[in-house]
């Protein structure tokens, strides 16, 4: 009895060796997060060039954060973004879900009918500092989901009047999606360093001075 005692005690302790040394995991970093009049203060202000840009020097969409999903990264952002979650079937292929398009307020019923947004359009980003960047990083940057607002579902018809234009020349055309808008791109821009010009500088001055000075900016800086 007392060896059975001293064999289950012992198979215990060898069993806690590999989770008492094992390091701890690492946290994720928490979010930095200041008001949107602050926050606009933190962008830095240079002329934009769009010397050398192609859509092409951006790769996307790829395998997505879970490679073994079987989904890229523009369906795994509809499947998170879903406000009614839809079915995944082989391939991926995604039927029914149901999404709500902030920009215009719509709500759709179809993934076909939906663009995944870059927050700041690949273009604007390049004119930004990106065209510095590695190939690695723009694809980074093209396929991020580690910020809830990098990547956005919207209607095919407001990602295509939105273009790549900023702030200055577009803005979602609900008006209760603005100070949400204004607050994601300015969060996009820090998380990733890109810089604004002065037009884009301005134009984020009005709204974080008005109507979204109580917009509150979370980021995370991209690695």
């Amino acid at each position: 009895m007392i060896k059975n005692i001293a064999r289950v005690f012992s198979a215990l302790s060898l069993a806690l060796v590999p989770l008492l040394s094992a390091p701890a995991a690492q946290a994720a970093p928490a979010p930095d997060v200041t008001t949107l009049a602050d926050a606009v203060g933190l962008v830095k202000v240079t002329e934009e060039d769009r010397t050398g840009y192609t859509r092409t020097k951006f790769k996307h969409w790829n395998s997505g954060d879970d490679a073994s999903d079987g989904c890229n990264t523009r369906a795994e952002v509809l499947i998170a973004e879903a406000v009614v979650a839809p079915a995944v079937e082989a391939g991926c292929k995604l039927s029914g879900g149901t999404w709500r398009s902030y920009y215009d307020g719509q709500e759709v019923t179809s993934a076909g009918s939906l663009d995944i947004d870059h927050m700041v359009p690949l273009a604007e980003a390049w004119d930004s500092g990106a065209s510095a960047w590695s190939a690695s990083r723009r694809e980074a940057y093209a396929n991020d989901q580690g910020s809830a607002v990098s990547l956005v579902a919207v209607t095919a018809r407001s990602n295509r009047q939105k273009s790549d234009q900023d702030p200055a020349d577009w803005m979602p055309p609900s008006p209760e999606a603005q100070c949400r808008y204004v607050g994601e791109w300015v969060s996009t821009k820090l998380r990733w360093d890109l810089t604004a010009d002065d037009r884009e500088l301005e134009a984020l001055k009005v709204y974080s001075e008005g109507p979204c000075e109580d917009t509150i900016v979370r980021y995370t800086p991209a690695a």
